[in-house]
């Protein structure tokens, strides 16, 4: 079955007088890995039951390749739906649980056998159709939730935080595992999660959503590189988030104090709704990876260099993550391990050191 285009327009869902999900318009189009990402409570999961048919919204409509389906069952809208906990029947067995849906339908013996055997077959599972979920891992259970899924062939995959029961570097190897499974079939898929390395690792757009909208919506380096907003550059990925004024606008650079007393020169981005004006209020951003440590004696030249003094180190192997005291305000800074050269420790003073392209900024209030 061809893959579906998801749109939702202008959709709202209450729960009482309080308004979960409210004005969400969204186009998701055929073959589409698309996430919901963003905190607990923020609304992911109800737009996604809402696209599954298990909530109705209050406003709004859901399309299926341009049909309306708001009032359209779960059972016939085509779409298939991973739960966070799996739901796997405890009394049946791989093939049992992953042949259920097709029997629901009606499907013959026969069609049962081969669509259960290809299902199990793409997610890695041959060879387990008799064992019972007990007898499977954690993986190979979500494995079979997904294929589950699959061998009703729906027209849109939906994922509610399906890898969230599973330790880190099983989590990791499962990623990989979806996105090369997702990609192979070409399914439209739906997915909530509130962890951004998953969001940023699978998906071709996400929408980071906060108390009940969309804040953002793009791409994963667009959400990562360019952040609308503090929202946005926080929850996404770690950030150093500055407030100041600018005092000097020129050729394509603004100079800005920050409300520390820190001076520093941001290049301004062309995204920018407008650059900022001398006088005006901005929000800044400083990823941890752009910030480089070096001596304070090192010869090292930039427009924004600062005295620092090391407050904490952590060594993780492929990188050395840095807190960095500056003009009273404490900095994360992420360097790849310098493999043989001394690493600075806790009261080493240092001086942290980035581009004006790295400083970023996300939010300007122009002077009244």
């Amino acid at each position: 079955m061809e893959p579906a285009q998801v749109r939702l327009e202008n959709i709202g869902k209450r729960y009482g007088e309080q308004w979960v999900v409210r004005g969400v318009t969204l186009q998701i189009e055929r073959g589409e890995f698309y996430t919901f990402l963003g905190p607990s409570g923020c609304g992911k999961t109800t737009l996604l039951r809402t696209i599954a048919g298990f909530a109705a919204p209050d406003e709004g409509v859901v399309y299926l390749d341009g049909e309306p389906v708001t009032h359209v069952p779960p059972w016939k809208r085509d779409v298939g739906m991973v739960f966070q906990n799996y739901a796997l029947w405890p009394h049946m067995t791989v093939f049992e649980n992953v042949a259920f849906g097709l029997r629901e339908r009606g499907a013959r013996r026969e069609e049962i056998a081969e669509k259960v055997k290809l299902a199990l077959e793409q997610v890695d599972l041959k060879g387990t159709a008799n064992r019972k979920p007990s007898q499977l891992s954690g993986g190979q259970q979500q494995r079979v939730a997904l294929a589950r899924t699959l061998v009703i062939q729906p027209r849109v995959l939906l994922l509610d935080e399906p890898l969230s029961n599973l330790d880190a570097k099983l989590r990791a190897e499962m990623r990989l595992e979806l996105l090369k499974l997702q990609r192979d079939l070409g399914i439209t898929t739906i997915y909530v999660t509130h962890d951004q390395e998953e969001a940023l690792a699978l998906s071709t757009r996400i929408a980071v959503m906060d108390r009940g909208s969309i804040v953002q919506e793009g791409a994963p380096r667009e959400i990562y590189e360019q952040p609308r907003g503090p929202f946005v550059a926080a929850f996404v990925g770690k950030s150093n988030l500055f407030e100041g004024s600018v005092t000097r606008v020129d050729d394509g650079t603004a100079e800005i104090e920050t409300l520390e007393g820190i001076r520093m020169t941001a290049a301004l981005r062309p995204l920018l709704p407008s650059s900022p004006a001398r006088g005006a209020r901005v929000a800044l951003n400083i990823r941890p990876e752009a910030i480089a440590v070096v001596r304070r004696d090192d010869t090292i030249s930039s427009s924004n260099r600062l005295a620092g003094k090391v407050l904490a180190s952590a060594y993780q192997g492929s990188l050395v993550e840095y807190e960095i005291e500056c003009a009273g305000r404490s900095i994360k800074a992420n360097v790849i391990n310098p493999k043989g050269k001394p690493l600075f420790h806790r009261g080493d003073e240092v001086a942290i050191v980035f581009a004006p392209e790295d400083v970023l900024v996300i939010k300007t209030e122009q002077a009244r």
